[in-house]
């Protein structure tokens, strides 16, 4: 039954309370989901797990929600924890950088982060997107990173978090995937086009593009791409049921797979990996709309099993590199954890045995032969033709030989100990196994390393394993490439990783310099399970080269007298031939021994003598190294010198393996047990599961001595690089003061040979500028003497002009004053004449009043033009002469006298205008008294007819009394008299009407002028009596119409009035001088005429009656 867990509030534990068992059927192990809420409360809300991503191992793998927290779970150690709280979603994750506690996220705010699961921190930040990233792409190496969005893919250092690339492409076609090949350099770009490129990662030249299958209707529009470990494959399906299966070798299309007709869209295509498969994974999941992974076998199209339910679909699925399990995101949220192994269970079971153990009963031996002749085609040996040292299968192959060379040896099945388990893992048998070794000389090769794995019993130590990875490279093997030139990059790190996680589980195998000899051969044939690989040397170490390390650093003497005496026993002629020439077991067995035979066997004859060895007692080794020498007795009885037999033992030679093998079988049931190896040494034993055994049947003391020369040479070694480094630099620094020195000679002497050129060359220019300079000066000269000619002649003229301009002016003047004067004489007699009528008189001074102020205004704007004028020729002056003294500064005095000059001459003019001013003042004092003789006449005029209207008035008063004596004769006269005055007062008030409107605008226009109060006033005091004039004027028109016999008191009265009218006049007319006077010194305050407007000051005094 799967277990469930719940990470609600929690930052760390177990994820499963018990060991799990998966069943068969789903293969479920947990099921991971994050909830909010208490358990009292009714209310449960789940966050939704978005992405999750496995680390290189596949022990491990992160998971992030939709709230931005980041959780990790080991599955190997049970444990799960916090990584990160983001605080938003992130679109992304990969995990398995080069450091192995940082990841990769990718968030929604278009950003790329690294996060240190262990620290909790954030590492770096890289920003460039303008998209959201859907897809995050890990180099092998962990060193590079590729970031994909909808239009814009980049290429990232995860050394320096910096970008490297950036891919652009046109807003119409956009990015479906971009990721790199496994084991290549090669990146593959998909977009939504169909177009598949490949390019190379380090210079980024395109390489190839893969053919878009033809003969369909319709495109494909690929959605989901997968490699294999090895990068030889790529499947690509998308919209339809199809999926296409490319050779990335030979770029070609190899085949295309249809998925059942429930399959409509792919979309997600992932790899299960194989641990005996070399990386060339066969199984391929495929996700497909309904939620349902579907596990095909890519070669054979046979659907294996398949994952998910329609209930809870599966969203995005993941597979752990080692190939174990699953992990889901499903559509409820949660997290789906699966196994592999319980999936395949059915599929991996091995097929029931065909061989079984011959006994001695006659029957059972022709049913053993009946089964036998049954086994698979793959099963039976090779001809002599394929392979030669096998001995034809037969009858007699199946009994066990009577007689070897005179003996009789025990049954080869009965070899095995009886301490030692007959049943392996992985449901093998050991008996049956050594009876196919029997029959056929080796194993099946595409068994092999399964058989080979369970012979050894490997524990597959995954957190161990990593443990030693961790701690990095030894200091003993940093150099390994300098020792052992690998041309494979991949295989000498797999070796210097393999090296290195001995040396740190051991002291004594970093000091071991024919480790590196003894362990390549597997190295090279584990280089894809690196695993596989270690807990292989680490079981061949501890079984088969026991006592190996006792005389650590010589060779293993004792080892070696083994099979000194092995050989002794079996052979004494050839062991006297080699002491013979001084050949010791040091030359022909430890060579045999320290390389496990790899140099003097093919791979083909390794692998099958190592089929014997690990199917045998360790000792088994032993006595192949001494079958070897006795099976190559022939030509090294033929070898006399040293040379001979270290060349023999080193290099390969035309021996039969299987003749080896069966002398060995030989030697194993014909040695007495005092002098057998097996009496010595162990028996097998497996490496213990969960922690490697402890390793130290070796001189501590010596390794201990040797690690510390060791590391007092290095310390040596690297003071004396540091001091030598030190030496080269100071060497490097006084070779370059040295140049230095040179070239600042030679610099020296070249800048004192330009110097003395550069002083001729001066000299020369010095004395034609001085030539220079005098044929200027005079050109100067003469230009200064051109310039006060025209300056002086432009003077004059300017003078001639204005005299002209000033004659002019001064005849307008006299026009104009003349005009006035014609013009106040013709205003003076229609005044006299027009006395009589008040309201003529009012009318003709309101018109006189606009005709000054519009002649002020025309004054001030001419008074504005002249300033004007006169601040632009002051702007131009004062420009010429700051060009002037900027240009030419040694002129400055000649300036300064110019400028005297024409100061000199400004002053005169002044003087001219002043007295011009002064003539123009005195005309216009002369007008101003006469207009003063004409205004002091009309105001005795007008103080007459006042004087005549109170007159008028009291007759008027007498006259009325007289008429209410006579009130009922005169009745109708006296209504026909008020009719008349009614028809007057109406035109008066008519008239008042239409002045009091004009004198509102006059207000109007004046009200900042203080003056215009005193003029109201004015105005207001001469009201009343104008009013009382007016009328009196009116009843004295009515009274000398209606009467004809009081002409000489009328005329009395006049005269009288006349008198009062004119000191009144006389009144009025000194304040309208007073106003005028204020008014004019008003205006010079605010804008001071220039000497030419005496016109106008001459103009405003003409008109201001």
């Amino acid at each position: 039954m799967a277990q469930s867990l719940d990470v609600c509030k929690r930052e760390s534990g177990k994820i499963w309370h018990r060991k799990p068992a998966p069943s068969s059927d789903d293969g479920l192990v947990v099921s991971i989901k994050h909830t909010l809420g208490t358990a009292v409360s009714p209310h449960v809300r789940t966050v939704r797990f978005l992405h999750v991503a496995f680390d290189s191992t596949g022990n491990s793998f992160i998971a992030g929600d939709h709230q931005g927290n980041i959780y990790l779970f080991d599955v190997a150690k049970n444990r799960f924890s916090l990584a990160h709280r983001i605080g938003q979603a992130c679109t992304a994750l990969a995990f398995g950088l080069r450091r192995k506690t940082e990841f990769l996220a990718a968030l929604a705010d278009y950003t790329l982060r690294c996060y240190d699961t262990d620290s909790r921190e954030l590492i770096a930040q890289m920003k460039g997107h303008d998209a959201s990233v859907h897809t995050i792409s890990l180099h092998a190496s962990g060193r590079y990173a590729i970031s994909s969005s909808c239009d814009t893919a980049q290429l990232w250092d995860l050394d320096t978090f910096q970008r490297r690339r950036k891919l652009n492409i046109k807003q119409s076609v956009g990015i479906v995937k971009v990721f790199f090949v496994p084991l290549s350099n090669t990146i593959l770009t998909c977009f939504k086009d169909d177009s598949i490129f490949g390019w190379e990662s380090d210079t980024l030249q395109c390489r190839f593009q893969l053919p878009v299958p033809e003969g369909n209707c319709k495109s494909p529009q690929y959605k989901a791409f997968a490699c294999p470990r090895d990068g030889r494959l790529l499947v690509a399906g998308g919209k339809s049921n199809f999926l296409h299966l490319w050779a990335l070798d030979s770029r070609r299309l190899l085949r295309i797979v249809q998925m059942p007709p429930k399959v409509r869209v792919v979309r997600q295509l992932e790899f299960l990996p194989d641990n005996f498969d070399g990386g060339s994974s066969q199984t391929l999941g495929v996700l497909s709309q309904d939620g349902i992974m579907r596990f095909i076998n890519i070669h054979s199209c046979k659907l294996l099993f398949d994952i998910g339910s329609h209930d809870n679909r599966i969203t995005h699925a993941l597979i752990g590199a080692d190939g174990r399990h699953v992990v889901c995101t499903m559509e409820d949220g949660s997290i789906n954890v699966y196994s592999v192994p319980a999936l395949t269970s059915e599929l991996n079971k091995p097929p029931p045995p065909l061989l079984k153990v011959v006994s001695s009963d006659k029957d059972r031996e022709k049913s053993l032969v009946s089964r036998v002749s049954d086994v698979p085609s793959i099963m039976r040996p090779r001809s002599a033709a394929g392979g030669k040292g096998v001995r034809p299968y037969s009858r007699a192959a199946t009994r066990v030989p009577r007689k070897v060379r005179g003996r009789q040896p025990p049954d080869r099945t009965d070899t095995t100990d009886p301490g030692v388990e007959t049943d392996l893992s992985d449901g093998l048998h050991r008996g049956r196994l050594l009876s196919i070794l029997k029959g056929f000389g080796e194993y099946p090769a595409k068994y092999r390393m399964f058989i080979w794995r369970s012979l050894l019993k490997l524990p597959e130590n995954h957190a161990a394993y990593s443990a030693l990875l961790d701690k990095g490279v030894h200091s003993s093997y940093v150099r390994l490439h300098e020792h052992y030139p690998i041309k494979s990059q991949k295989l000498l790190r797999v070796l210097q990783r393999t090296l290195s996680a001995l040396a740190h589980w051991s002291p004594i195998f970093g000091e071991t310099d024919y480790l590196a000899l003894l362990a390549f051969p597997f190295v090279k044939l584990f280089q894809n399970n690196q695993m596989v690989c270690f807990e292989a040397i680490a079981t061949i170490l501890v079984n088969w080269c026991q006592q190996w390390f006792e005389y650590f650093p010589n060779p293993p003497i004792n080892v070696l007298n083994m099979v000194e005496n092995l050989l002794a026993y079996h052979d004494k002629h050839l062991l006297q031939h080699l002491i013979t020439y001084n050949i010791t077991a040091q030359t022909y067995a430890w060579p045999l021994l320290e390389t496990l035979f790899s140099e003097v066997l093919t791979k083909e004859e390794w692998l099958k003598l190592f089929d014997n060895v690990f199917s045998n007692h360790p000792s088994f080794l032993l006595l192949c190294v001494a079958a070897y020498a006795i099976s190559a007795r022939g030509p090294l009885t033929k070898c006399t010198d040293v040379g001979d037999f270290e060349y023999f033992f080193h290099h390969r030679n035309a021996i039969d393996i299987g003749a080896v093998i069966r002398e060995a079988y030989r030697l194993q049931d014909t040695t007495p047990e005092d002098i057998h190896p097996r009496h010595v040494m162990e028996k097998f034993n497996p490496l213990t599961r969960g922690q490697y055994p402890i390793f130290n049947k070796y001189p501590t003391f010596i390794v201990d001595y040797q690690v510390k020369e060791r590391e007092r040479i290095r310390e040596e070694e690297l003071q004396y690089l540091q001091e030598r480094q030190v030496t080269e630099e100071l060497k490097r620094e006084t070779e370059r003061k040295r140049h230095q020195e040179e070239a600042w000679y030679r610099q020296q002497e070249l800048l004192e040979e330009a110097e003395e050129t550069r002083r001729r060359v001066i000299a020369d220019e010095e004395q034609k500028l001085t030539d220079q300079r005098v044929r200027l000066a005079a050109m100067r000269r003469e230009l200064r003497v051109k310039e006060l000619q025209l300056l002086d002649a432009a003077r004059r003229r300017f003078m001639e002009h204005q005299h002209r301009q000033k004659e002019t002016e001064l005849k307008r003047m006299d026009d104009e004053i003349e005009r006035k004067v014609r013009l106040r004489e013709q205003e003076t007699h229609a005044a006299i004449d027009d006395v009589e009528v008040k309201n003529m008189e009012l009318h003709a001074q309101r018109g006189l009043f606009e005709q000054e102020l519009a002649r002020e205004e025309v004054a001030a704007s001419f008074l504005r033009r002249a300033d004007v004028d006169a601040h632009k020729r002051q702007q131009d002056l004062e420009e010429r002469i700051q060009q002037r003294i900027g240009v030419l500064e040694r002129e400055r005095e000649q300036i300064i006298r110019r400028e005297v000059e024409r100061g000199l001459a400004r002053a005169e003019q002044q003087n001219v205008d002043t007295q011009m001013d002064l003539r123009v003042e005195q005309r216009q004092r002369l007008d101003d008294l006469d207009r003063e003789i004409r205004m002091l006449q009309l105001a005795k005029m007008n103080a007459a007819n006042r004087h005549v209207e109170e007159e008028v008035h009291q007759l008027m008063k007498e006259l009325e009394n007289k008429q209410l004596q006579e009130e009922a004769a005169g009745r109708s006269s006296l209504q026909n008299q008020r009719k008349i005055a009614l028809e007057s007062e109406q035109r008066r008030m008519d008239l008042l009407r239409g002045e009091q409107g004009e004198e509102q605008q006059l207000t109007e226009q004046l009200r900042q002028d203080e003056s215009f109060e005193r003029l109201r006033d004015l105005r207001k005091k001469r009201g009343p009596d104008g009013g009382q004039a007016e009328g009196n004027t009116t009843e004295n028109k009515c009274l000398n119409n209606s009467g004809s016999g009081s002409e000489a008191s009328s005329q009395f009265s006049l005269d009288r009035g006349r008198q009062t009218f004119e000191r009144r006049e006389q009144e009025l007319m000194k304040e309208v001088r007073d106003m005028r006077k204020k008014l004019a010194e008003k205006t010079r305050q605010t804008q001071p005429p220039p000497s030419f407007d005496v016109d106008d000051d001459d103009h405003l005094s003409g008109g201001s009656l």
